[in-house]
């Protein structure tokens, strides 16, 4: 069973109850739940591609962790950055690699 996402209600039920509520039950009790369509791993590659290409890296950074944490590996984001630097903007690839460096050499102490 999938972790349970409350990340829009802590952050913005308050504020706007409704968009709180589609962005965790919805968008990601729902749509990202559906791994027999479409698995974490690969969800995560589209959603850091979409993000990456409109120049949203305030939420970039928290999918490539997610998406670390969906298995995606340094070579897979660094290719995946590499390959869209070319389709959206080398400034955008900069800032993205940027971003997923910090990411990826921060270390796991599980796996230490």
């Amino acid at each position: 069973m999938a972790d349970v996402v409350t990340a829009g209600r802590d952050r913005m039920g308050d504020f706007a109850s409704k968009f709180a509520q589609l962005n965790d039950d919805v968008l990601f009790g729902e749509i990202w739940s559906r791994e027999d369509k479409l698995s974490a791993h690969d969800r995560s590659m589209v959603t850091i591609a979409a993000l990456m290409s409109g120049g949203n890296f305030p939420q970039l950074k928290s999918h490539i962790t997610l998406g670390k944490a969906h298995g995606i590996t340094q070579t897979e984001i660094v290719e995946i950055i590499t390959q869209l630097g070319f389709y959206c903007g080398w400034p955008k690839a900069w800032t993205a690699l940027t971003i997923a460096r910090e990411i990826y050499e921060q270390h796991d102490p599980v796996q230490q």
